[in-house]
This record gives C-alpha cells, sequence and structure tokens, in this order.
C-alpha cells in the first residue's frame, strides 16, 4: 500500500513574510521593556522607611530622660498602618530638629513599654507625646498627623514656647493593652481598682 503524499491530515506551512518577523520583534521588545519597568517599579515600592530601622535609631528612652533636650516620643507598632504611613515624614523631621529635640520611639508590641503604655493612656497608634528637657509631658498627639501640625510642635518644643497643637487626633491604629482593671473586693481598703495581667 502506497502513501500518497497530497493525502496528508497536515495543513501546509504558512510562510513566514518580512511584515510577520517585525510584529513579532515588536512584540518580544515591548514585553521585555514592561518587565524592566514592573520590576523597576516594584523595587522603588519596597525601599520605604523602616520603622524597625528608625527604632533602633532612635533615642534609648532612658537617655532622652536624662540629657537637657527637649522630647518627641512615639508609641508605634510595625503592623501599624498609620505609623507606616507617617514614617518617611518623621524620619524627615528627625534630620531636620534631631539635634535639638529627642527622638524616641516605643513599640507598643514590646511589653517593657508597659508602664508607660499605662502611663501615657496609650488605646490607639501612633501616640505622640510632646515633653519639656526632664521627661515632664507637655502635650500629646494620637493618629496621623499633618508634617505642618508635627513641625509647629516641634518648634515651640525646641525654643521652650507652649505647643500651638497641644491636643490633636487624626487616623489611628487600634490597640489595646493585655491588662484590664478589675475592682478589688479582697481588701476593703483598696477605693480604686488595681491592675491584672490577663496574659
Amino acid at each position: 500500500m502506497a502513501i500518497d503524499p497530497s493525502a496528508s491530515n497536515s495543513a501546509p506551512l504558512e510562510k513566514v513574510t518580512p511584515a510577520t518577523q517585525w510584529s513579532n520583534l515588536l512584540i518580544v521588545l515591548v514585553a521585555i521593556v514592561l518587565t524592566v519597568a514592573i520590576a523597576m517599579g516594584l523595587k522603588t515600592q519596597t525601599t520605604s522607611v523602616s520603622l524597625d530601622a528608625m527604632a533602633k535609631a532612635a533615642v534609648p528612652f532612658d537617655v532622652a530622660l536624662a540629657n537637657s533636650k527637649p522630647t518627641l516620643m512615639e508609641f508605634y507598632a510595625d503592623w501599624c498602618t498609620s505609623c507606616q504611613a507617617m514614617a518617611p515624614t518623621l524620619q524627615s523631621l528627625e534630620e531636620q530638629y534631631g539635634d535639638r529635640v529627642n527622638f524616641v520611639m516605643l513599640n507598643v508590641d514590646n511589653e517593657k513599654w508597659l508602664p508607660e503604655i499605662l502611663s501615657y493612656r496609650v488605646d490607639g497608634i501612633p501616640h505622640f507625646v510632646y515633653m519639656k528637657a526632664g521627661g515632664t509631658a507637655i502635650g500629646q498627639a494620637i493618629g496621623e498627623q499633618p508634617r505642618p501640625i508635627l513641625e509647629a510642635n516641634l518648634v515651640a518644643l525646641s525654643d521652650g514656647t507652649e505647643l500651638p497643637y497641644a491636643q490633636t487626633t487624626g487616623q489611628t491604629s487600634a490597640f489595646s493593652t493585655t491588662v484590664e482593671t478589675k475592682e478589688s473586693a479582697a481588701d476593703p481598703r483598696g477605693h480604686g481598682s488595681q491592675v491584672v495581667d490577663k496574659g
């Protein structure tokens, strides 16, 4: 039995023209350019300011209380989107005013700072506390703050004048401690509440 080559099931191959070759080359070049652009875009997005790096570079709390400069203390958390959004502004302000004002960062997820969290009544972050030299609190701001408000307070703090925005509230991230207050029925002399660790 002889095979007839003209009776083949395969379709005849189309001839590739120079126009088709140029079209394919153009598609490949556009794909390469788009891939590079996307990769560069992702790279620039991941080079944002790190809260962890800022906290490591910040003035330690005990040093700030002992030196002769006023202090801006921020309660923050790495997961706090408002804290992350404000990080570039705070880094810029620290570069500008760091020689006159201590910049302190206390992570609310670190149990070490629980006494300060309770003392300053932190219930939303970022929570900023403005302190005179020596550690006396003279104002607070809670939540995202516009740069002009922070800067005006920093100028007043460094000049030793009254803060123009001593109590401000912006967008916050919810935060709660692992402690609760509970009435003490066991001690009839206790008229207040005591702190009980839930953890």
